[in-house]
């Protein structure tokens, strides 16, 4: 079949973006699913910080390869074999999948599934397939996803079947930025009731990290960003006090407010600056929940005295540890109680032709999470 999408040829290209158009808009040729693979007519896409950062060439890609990795849609067709989703079933379009049979899958850590991964990082779904083409060259698949589209070609372990009454505006934000803020701290940091948490960028990710703290029972919740208009909506979610990340004395204002400092510091950007704050302010014992990537080969500086004489930890927390047909289900849920608002995230809407000045309004800070409405 013949459909649009964005394609990107180019990282690296500076701002603004619509007038370096990193994506293009494409008719290209998506062949229909294979055995164990499922075609997804995908309804919306959110704009992720990660695609930003792609963009901007932070992490290299295969090129050229059609944008966007969360999403939800509707299954239209499912290959030979493939019996957990069936054609109709309105999903949740995730990055996170793994194999099931491997160390880290049996461990339920399938972020960190290697027979996943290392295809995806050659522009492949998870089976090792490639299904997209323009003008019979081939053209590459983001993440497994590739939600920037009209359709999508993916595996079942990258779908989550969700309840019809889920707008898809708002479930394509579960795919990514729900998994990796809520997942951070419900299954990296475990926060307890109590405990006192810092979350460093209030972007879409931030947020969710913000709401889940919320609903973990955290009695600080203390957001931290360079943008202060962002404040507001944190506080409305959740945040109970907020400090603007260029103040040179927010480190001694948080370690005042709790009494020596966080129990978590969640670090959202990947900064380097924010990692030295988030470290500052967390109390001896605490932990430095590390969410956001930075670029491929930045090297981060720490005091390993300081790290060994207070026991302090850096923790790793991958697209939030998630197990996706464990967590997605459950944060969807959440939202349908009205406890993970995720709706209140959306900034705006827009088509493909709006695609390259949305990374602009996300590269400038104007927005939390803007949504792609391929078929709109």
């Amino acid at each position: 079949m013949r459909m649009v999408a964005a394609v990107m040829y180019e990282q690296g290209l500076p701002p603004p973006y619509v007038d370096s158009t990193p994506f293009r808009i494409e008719e290209v040729s998506l062949e229909g699913p294979g055995e164990g693979e499922v075609l997804v007519e995908i309804a919306a896409a959110g704009l992720c910080h990660s695609d930003l950062s792609q963009v901007a060439g932070l992490r290299q890609r295969k090129l050229p390869v059609v944008g966007g990795h969360e999403g939800a849609g509707i299954v239209r067709e499912v290959g030979r074999g493939v019996t957990a989703v069936r054609p109709g079933d309105h999903v949740v379009m995730t990055a996170v999948s793994g194999c099931g049979h491997c160390r880290p899958c049996s461990e339920s850590r399938p972020v960190l599934c290697e027979s996943v991964t290392v295809p995806r990082t050659q522009g492949l779904l998870s089976n090792g397939a490639r299904r997209l083409t323009l003008k019979g060259e081939p053209v590459y698949h983001y993440s497994g996803v590739s939600s920037f589209a009209q359709y999508a070609v993916t595996v079942p372990n990258s779908l989550i079947v969700m309840d019809p009454a889920i707008p898809f505006d708002v479930a394509a934000m579960f795919g990514c930025a729900v998994v990796t803020g809520a997942g951070s701290v419900f299954n990296s940091a475990k926060v307890k009731p109590g405990q006192s948490v810092a979350v460093f960028g209030l972007g879409g990710v931030g947020l969710n990290a913000v709401m889940a703290a919320k609903i973990a029972g955290a009695a600080h919740i203390i957001g931290v960003d360079i943008n202060e208009s962002k404040f507001p909506l944190a506080e409305e979610l959740g945040a109970t006090h907020v400090f603007s990340a260029l103040d040179p004395q927010v480190v001694e204002k948080v370690k005042d407010l709790t009494q020596g400092g966080v129990d978590f510091a969640f670090e959202i950007s990947g900064a380097k600056a924010a990692m030295a704050s988030a470290n500052a302010m967390t109390r001896k014992g605490g932990e430095i929940i590390c969410v956001g990537l930075g670029a491929s080969n930045d090297m981060y500086q720490y005091a390993h005295a300081a790290l060994v004489s207070e026991e302090k930890v850096f923790r790793g927390s991958f697209l939030g540890s998630c197990v996706p047909e464990r967590d997605i289900p459950r944060y969807l849920g959440l939202y349908q109680q009205g406890l993970l608002p995720v709706n209140r995230l959306k900034s705006d809407s827009m088509g493909f032709d709006g695609l390259n000045l949305s990374l602009d309004r996300l590269d400038r800070g104007e927005v939390v999470r803007q949504v792609l409405l391929p078929n709109g």
